[in-house]
Order: C-alpha cells, then sequence, then structure tokens
C-alpha cells in the first residue's frame, strides 16, 4: 500500500475552475492558456492584499462549485483499496466543513484530509509518511520531490511548464498518472518481496 499525497486544487479538481469567476468579477475574457503564473496578481493587475480580499469573498462558492479533473473520481476511488489517500491541500482551516462536504457530495472517496493552509506541504507530507504526492504548483512540485525523495506527480497546466528534475513526473490527466502509480506500485512490491527471500 502506497501512502498518497495528494493536492486538491488544480490537480483533483479542474484547472480551470478559477477562469469563469476571474472573467465575472475582473471583466475579463480569459482562458486556462492565458494564466502562464500561478501567481494571479501580475495577470490581474492588482496587490495581494486585493487578490486575498477577492479569495475570502469568493473562495467558498469556488471551493463548493469545483469540477472535477477528468477522470480524477475513478482513478482515486480506484485506488481506495490498494493505497491510502491523504488530501493535503494549501486550503485554510475555516474551509474544513466545505471541503469534506464536497467530497461528500462528489462521491470521492479518502482516508483522510489536511488542510494545511499554506503552499508549505512538505512538513505535512513528512508527518503522513507520504511516498507519492500529487502536485499542480511547479515550486511546491520540485520541494517536496528534492527535500523528501519522493516521486511527485506533475499536472500539466500553463502556469506550471518550467523544467523539472528527473523525481517530477508530468502528466496531462488521471489515466497518466494511474499508469505512472501503478507501474511504480508494481516496482516497489517486487523489491520488497525480492528483498524479504
Amino acid at each position: 500500500m502506497l501512502r498518497l499525497g495528494i493536492d486538491i486544487d488544480g490537480t483533483v479538481t479542474s484547472t480551470e475552475t478559477f477562469v469563469p469567476y476571474l472573467n465575472q468579477s475582473f471583466g475579463l475574457n480569459i482562458t486556462l492558456d492565458d494564466i502562464t503564473q500561478y501567481d494571479l496578481t501580475s495577470l490581474l493587475k492588482i496587490s495581494q492584499e486585493d487578490f486575498w480580499k477577492w479569495m475570502d469573498e469568493n473562495e467558498p462558492a469556488i471551493y463548493k462549485e469545483a469540477p472535477l479533473a477528468p477522470f480524477a473520481k475513478e482513478v482515486l476511488n480506484n485506488w481506495k483499496e490498494t493505497h491510502h489517500l491523504i488530501y493535503i491541500t494549501a486550503r485554510r482551516k475555516h474551509l474544513e466543513e466545505l471541503t469534506l462536504s464536497w467530497f461528500k457530495e462528489n462521491e470521492l472517496f479518502y482516508h483522510q484530509v489536511d488542510l494545511v493552509g499554506s503552499h508549505h506541504k512538505i512538513e505535512a507530507a513528512k508527518n503522513h509518511n507520504v511516498q507519492v504526492f500529487f502536485e499542480d504548483k511547479h515550486d511546491n512540485a520540485v520541494m517536496i520531490a528534492e527535500e523528501l525523495q519522493i516521486p511527485v506527480i506533475l499536472f500539466d497546466a500553463p502556469y506550471n511548464r518550467e523544467p523539472i528534475p528527473s523525481n517530477v513526473i508530468r502528466v496531462s490527466n488521471w489515466l497518466e498518472a494511474k499508469k505512472w502509480v501503478d507501474h511504480h506500485w508494481q516496482q516497489t512490491s517486487k523489491n520488497v518481496l525480492s528483498r524479504s527471500f
């Protein structure tokens, strides 16, 4: 059984989740391809302070309605018997009830959900003994991979296309992620078996 650390937003939820809200609030007409940086302040031409004010007002509605990424539910629910699913998210603690309701409404299984409240997920991943991490934020993926020396699956998006080290694996969807993890799990199991004889 692998212990999987899984980011929620932009990984389990669609990378396009925020786009209609940004267009509506800021009078824009952007698509996901226009979001080439994770930090949205330069695209929106607002300060960090104004951005977080907007997030405080809009986060609950965005997260409540967030659509699942293609194949996320099928793949993750398929893994519930074979792997330990630990969702580690930058969402803040006050969104816990809403987040757990979203899992219930979407019939998405979890073993644990940890709302870290910031993008610094290394400590949480360490505490949960995570063996593979799933992420969409480039610097997070690289830091977790390098600091913990574990593979990180990076879900491709226009805002995370910088170079990556060899233990960060770029995928375009959950079916590709499943293929990689299933292969990794087979190899890991074989290695454990061969060491035990």
